[in-house]
């Protein structure tokens, strides 16, 4: 085969199997060869991949987007390629399965991989189970900073998902004009507000939480600036910082040496971009990402379908969570979930993993009753409970799915 001329006829009904290229590719297709990807992807048969789409890179920058086999599943060798979790070029491998080739174990579990795919039994070790003779205290106080008018369904979804997943104590710190929606809504939820009537002012608690989640519908007035450098400078306590502090962050550079140190930054797009600047491909987000990490000594989130946890150069992928999940709250809902999990004594790593793998499972669960529109973020914590039970139902193995925008 040289040219167009000799590209054969193909029916709807026929299997196309891409065997191009592998992951040694190293520049992108060109000529008939480029011609042949196009021809390819204007077929309606179906199109199974071998290793990797042709055209497609295994950790490096797409070049030609056009070149590449749009595959509608793919056969990957042993395991799982970044590639395939970013949003620039999952897309081209909307459904994947790992084929163990018999590779040497020994390398497998020896050599350091490029980032860990967190799947249902990483995630079923990182458990805690819960003890007979606990109490309340046994599970931490999370102290849930936020909130401003109109801006207080925020603190609340946050300071819920933290006892939905399992803590013992929440407290809400808001400002004056939330303290009767709180009570009447979260009566579990105990209350203090600083004296701000619309926001918050200061950061002035006569109690010692085991973490504190901050920033959720807080806003960027000067006043919450001056509230958030407070708080940094009088507690080392764990951190969850989410949303309006990381804007307030952004906005002013002095708070970011005041951030303690093993915090969890759990930034959107928007508020990373903010944190880092802009960045011209996912795998420079990644790298930005990596160096907040370092130069701040705190782990960062990197949401999107396939939420990635940073950790100085470690990377983890998680694989749970689905598009309806794109939907405000959603965010707020994670980070108390995580705070919560800090709370009970899991290391922040282990907290952000676990965490995040919760969050998308819950989700998940969501939408098989209700769909990808219907999805709130209220409906997200009240499948917390079923994604904790979930984590040992046992399943048929089925191929894995890369899945769009969360």
């Amino acid at each position: 085969m040289k040219s167009a001329a000799d590209f054969p006829e193909i029916a709807p009904q026929d299997i196309i199997v891409d065997a191009l290229f592998g992951i040694g590719i190293n520049r992108p297709p060109e000529g008939w060869v480029k011609e042949l990807i196009l021809f390819i992807n204007k077929q309606k048969a179906f199109t199974l991949s071998i290793d990797m789409p042709s055209g497609l890179y295994a950790n490096e920058v797409l070049e030609d987007r056009e070149a590449v086999i749009q595959a509608n599943h793919t056969l990957t060798f042993q395991a799982p390629k970044l590639s395939f979790f970013l949003p620039e070029t999952g897309t081209y491998v909307p459904y994947f399965e790992a084929i163990d080739i018999g590779l040497d174990p020994e390398y497998l579990h020896t050599t350091k991989a490029l980032a860990r795919v967190i799947l249902k039994p990483e995630a079923q070790r990182f458990y805690k189970q819960r003890e007979k003779y606990a109490h309340k205290g046994t599970y931490g106080h999370v102290l849930v900073m936020g909130g401003s008018h109109g801006k207080l369904g925020a603190p609340q979804l946050t300071a819920k998902a933290a006892y939905r997943t399992g803590a013992g104590l929440v407290t809400a710190y808001i400002p004056t004009c939330g303290f009767q929606s709180f009570q009447t809504a979260l009566p579990e939820v105990m209350t203090i507000t600083d004296g701000g009537e619309k926001c918050i002012t200061k950061a002035s608690f006569d109690l010692s939480p085991t973490v504190i989640a901050v920033g959720m519908g807080m806003g960027v007035h000067s006043e919450s600036k001056t509230a958030l450098k407070e708080l940094f400078e009088k507690t080392k306590t764990p951190m969850v910082i989410d949303a309006d502090a990381l804007n307030c962050i952004s906005e002013h550079s002095e708070l970011r040496a005041l951030i303690p140190k093993k915090s969890v930054l759990t930034p959107h797009p928007g508020e990373l971009e903010r944190l880092v600047g802009g960045w011209k491909n996912d795998y420079e987000k990644i790298e930005k990402a990596q160096a907040l990490s370092k130069e701040l000594d705190v782990i960062v989130l990197v949401k999107g379908a396939n939420t990635l946890i940073v950790l100085g150069d470690d990377l983890y992928i998680n694989s749970t969570g689905n598009p309806g999940m794109a939907t405000g709250g959603s965010g707020d809902v994670l980070s108390g979930m995580i705070a919560c999990l800090i709370a009970q004594g899991y290391d922040p790593l282990m907290a952000s993993i676990f965490g995040v793998y919760l969050h998308g499972s819950a989700g998940n669960l969501v939408a098989q009753e209700y769909g990808f529109e219907a999805l709130m973020a209220g409906d997200i914590i009240a499948s917390i409970g079923a994604a904790f039970l979930e984590l040992f139902r046992q399943e048929e193995p089925q191929a894995s799915e890369n899945k769009k925008s969360q």
